[in-house]
């Protein structure tokens, strides 16, 4: 694990960062309503003390201490200045289709049974991390603590897989639906739409959703937003911060605080 910020001058509940290239876990205290947004990943949330609240694209506010949204759902939260974890898990991945198997609705408000363990480790880790689970354990711990039954058997289709894990590899995010059929020696309309079919959003969609997570890193590494448009190859910086407010419902200033930890990703990728 590599720390690559400085600390805060926030204190003892300034956030914590654990960043990898596809989703980040966030520990801390946070205040303040976050607007409607809709992102790719599965969120989940944990409040360690108190209480949050969320609310759909149509409803009342909902207050529970333990949340997971799925992906590409329109969304407002609020932390109501309790201390909680935030995770961000790429549907794609191994538990990541496992998990989205147990949700059956946008947002899912969970009972405390479910995410008890959870809340443990995570107390554990906030206050004495040298104690507790490493990061990435902890956080593949509170993923299969939530996921139902056993794993999908279903797989998906093998040229997807391909052009995603092309997509992965890449130091550019520059491909093309065009390029992406190549790979797989489709047409570019079947392409995508079998892409839709089984990731969920158009190509495009999710090449920028892939543009975002990689200027997350890049913000952390570099902070600043205009390094981060360089490095996901954004148009500018103006670009990265209208698609960080669109996914995720603040300005990607908001980052630039507390401590930052760049890991290697706790998880695989489906196949």
């Amino acid at each position: 694990m590599g720390k690559f910020a400085i600390k805060s001058s926030q204190g003892h509940d300034a956030p914590r960062w654990y960043l990898w290239d596809g989703g980040f876990l966030a520990l801390g205290r946070s205040e303040g309503v976050i607007r409607p947004h809709a992102h790719h990943a599965i969120q989940i949330v944990i409040s360690i003390d108190g209480m949050a609240s969320i609310r759909g694209a149509r409803g009342d506010w909902q207050p529970a201490r333990g949340i997971i949204v799925r992906p590409d759902a329109v969304h407002s939260f609020d932390a109501r200045g309790s201390l909680g974890a935030m995770l961000m898990l790429e549907p794609e991945s191994i538990e990541g289709t496992w998990l989205r198997t147990a949700l059956l609705q946008d947002i899912t408000l969970l009972p405390d049974a479910a995410f008890a363990s959870c809340v443990a480790e995570l107390r554990k880790f906030c206050e004495q991390p040298f104690e507790s689970m490493a990061v990435r354990g902890l956080i593949r711990h509170c993923v299969l603590a939530l996921c139902a039954g056993a794993p999908p058997t279903r797989r998906r289709d093998p040229r997807v897989t391909t052009v995603l894990n092309a997509i992965r590899e890449s130091a550019e995010l520059r491909m093309s639906v065009e390029a992406a059929a190549a790979i797989v020696h489709l047409s570019p309309s079947r392409f995508a739409h079998l892409f839709k079919q089984q990731v969920g959003l158009p190509f495009r969609r999710y090449m920028l959703w892939r543009k975002l997570t990689r200027a997350t890193l890049a913000i952390a590494r570099e902070r600043t937003i205009t390094a981060a448009a360089q490095a996901a190859d954004f148009a500018d910086a103006a670009h990265v911060t209208r698609t960080f407010q669109q996914m995720f419902g603040i300005p990607p200033s908001a980052m630039m605080q507390g401590e930052f930890f760049e890991i290697d990703s706790p998880f695989e990728l489906a196949r």
